[in-house]
């Protein structure tokens, strides 16, 4: 197999960062189509996009996301134990940024 000229990004990140992720992305060139996904942790609305681009765009693409695409601190509410009351009490856990796999793509088509 000889190298790859372009590539899929997969990238899942919050909903609220796909609009401003989409248009850094379309600023550097790249097809993307949008795939709206739930995360397995939180069960929050993600969006999942694909990308295809040539492999010299990469980094490119990955500093559009990145910049695009914040972390933020969202709070859980989990029942204290032991207690006689069940309060729940808030967990500050870390959401967000956008998770991303490259894949080299071998052929592609446009139809």
């Amino acid at each position: 197999m000889n190298n790859p000229s372009y590539l899929l990004l997969m990238a899942v990140i919050q909903d609220q960062d796909l609009e401003p992720a989409t248009k850094a992305l379309q600023e550097t060139g790249a097809s993307l189509t949008y795939l709206a996904s739930a995360g397995g942790f939180l069960g929050r609305r993600n969006a999942t996009l694909l990308i295809g681009l040539p492999v010299d765009k990469k980094d490119e693409a990955l500093k559009a996301l990145h910049e695009a695409c914040r972390q933020r601190i969202e709070y859980m509410t989990l029942p204290l134990e032991g207690s006689a009351m069940p309060m729940p009490a808030p967990v500050p856990v870390t959401v967000g940024g956008a998770t991303v796999f490259a894949i080299p793509v071998e052929r592609f088509e446009q139809i």
